[in-house]
């Protein structure tokens, strides 16, 4: 198992932090006082606030909560590429999307900074994949068809 670095831990709960600050100063005020929104906006906004909640959690239990950095990290990519970078290029590029630009870009270069990758190649590539099918139902009926008694099964 390899050990993730106390110096990275700080940098991973600066992370959850730096998510949780900016998320609760830019997001929820919108949550908490709604007025006009469209409906996606208001999805938008409510995945957004969970995702502060949850960051949260990243500053007690920051190696569990790398699968929500990666998350972070991944749709942050994409929108840059799918949804900003043309327009960019072209120079017409709103306002609005430059501010969302600006933070997503921060996350895809500080993000990949925090991320202990040899922790996560190793945990969330390399490692086998947990069961699909419960435990106990295969190792039971094999263990009947070999003429042993499944586990808990009296002997009469």
């Amino acid at each position: 198992m390899s050990e993730v670095f106390t110096f990275r831990l700080y940098l991973l709960r600066a992370m959850y932090l730096l998510m949780a600050v900016g998320l609760g100063i830019t997001v929820w005020p919108g949550i908490l006082a709604p007025g006009d929104v469209s409906h996606m906006g208001s999805v938008v906004r409510s995945m957004l606030g969970a995702l502060a909640l949850v960051a949260l959690w990243g500053l007690r239990y920051p190696v569990k909560m790398l699968p929500m950095l990666l998350f972070e990290f991944m749709w942050k990519v994409i929108w840059v590429l799918a949804f900003a970078l043309a327009p960019w290029l072209s120079g017409q590029l709103d306002e609005a999307r430059q501010e969302t630009l600006f933070a997503c870009l921060m996350g895809v270069v500080l993000v990949p900074i925090a991320v202990p990758w040899d922790y996560v190649f190793q945990h969330y590539v390399k490692a086998p994949g947990d069961r699909w099918r419960g435990k106990g139902a295969g190792a039971q009926q094999g263990a009947a068809a070999d003429g042993a008694r499944p586990a808990g099964e009296r002997r009469d």
